[in-house]
């Protein structure tokens, strides 16, 4: 599209990892800094002075907030406060896509799909820290006004080059490639799965509406298509059918474990009517589309050509 890229992040905290694989460090302009640090962060985002920002730095594990709660808390919401203040500073009017998560929403597993306007929660510290996110941005725009400021919230996101720890996909993957059965949590847990791509292509249609938008504060849901919302165990079951050589079964773990919510649907009707946005992979597609991208890496084919050609063949 022709923009100047400006990365802000930690150094990834994966082996492999996406970002090195891409060799990304070399293709964008990359900064590392804690977004907890105000004076280190306010100093990059003065000298980048941007245009658009896409703020998706977060402590994005259900499980790991429980371990972690309050780095958790400090990551995503001071975080995010000292992103939107030190992009405030510039007095420029930054167009301000903050990402969230569907798991914003204050969830009663009743199963209805949720709306933007539905109320806020969390019964997880991630969770929390993400309603509070978005609570938090909401007020901003209406106190300062200097951004032009929307929240995003998508689904359960899966697609090649994810090996963050408790990922469904990563557990697969991993349990392929060392030849062992695939251990499942919670098999009868429903998500909204939608491919990555499908929701970078929704994120770039708000900022281009964001950027002229009347309203001082909007948020927009990006969730897939209704036959995606399937449970744990059938994901993984499609994702292996997709391996061309797998020799690993479904065991599912009785063990007590953390709370997560049952289940997840998002109403992505005002996407589709404001952004002219909808999702284009089914969860077929989206599942080998997956697969075939973490196959092609083992086989040590050329992954960014291969990446390249997956987002070609979206377009």
């Amino acid at each position: 599209m022709g923009a100047s890229l400006y990365g802000i992040s930690l150094k990834p905290n994966t082996s492999p990892s996406l970002f090195k694989l891409l060799s990304l460090e070399s293709k964008i302009n990359q900064k590392y800094i804690d977004i907890r640090e105000f004076n280190k962060l306010n100093s990059a985002i003065k000298e980048i002075s941007p245009d658009i920002v896409f703020h998706l730095a977060a402590q994005p594990l259900v499980r790991e907030s429980y371990e972690r709660i309050i780095e958790t808390f400090n990551t995503n919401v001071i975080g995010t406060l000292n992103v939107l203040e030190s992009c405030r500073n510039l007095g420029t009017n930054v167009n301000f896509v903050c990402i969230t998560t569907d798991k914003c929403y204050e969830n009663n597993e009743f199963g209805e799909r949720f709306i933007e306007s539905d109320p806020m929660g969390g019964k997880d510290p991630y969770s929390a820290s993400k309603a509070c996110t978005e609570i938090l941005t909401k007020s901003h725009a209406l106190s300062f006004n200097s951004l032009k400021l929307c929240t995003a919230r998508a689904g359960n996101i899966i697609g090649g080059g994810d090996w963050a720890k408790d990922r469904i996909v990563t557990d697969i993957v991993e349990s392929i490639e060392e030849k062992r059965d695939v251990l499942l949590r919670s098999p009868n847990a429903i998500r909204p799965w939608q491919h990555v791509i499908d929701v970078v292509n929704g994120y770039l249609k708000l900022a281009i509406y964001n950027a002229d938008k009347k309203d001082i504060f909007d948020s927009f849901n990006f969730g897939p298509q209704e036959e995606n919302e399937i449970d744990v165990e059938t994901l993984t079951s499609k994702f292996i059918s997709n391996w061309n050589s797998c020799d690993s079964n479904i065991v599912i773990d009785n063990n007590e474990n953390l709370p997560e919510s049952k289940i997840l649907r998002l109403d992505s009707s005002k996407a589709n009517h404001i952004l002219d946005w909808k999702p284009l992979m089914d969860i077929d597609t989206a599942i080998k589309e997956t697969a075939v991208w973490y196959e092609n890496f083992l086989l040590n084919k050329d992954i960014y050509e291969f990446t390249i050609k997956q987002i070609n063949k979206y377009l």
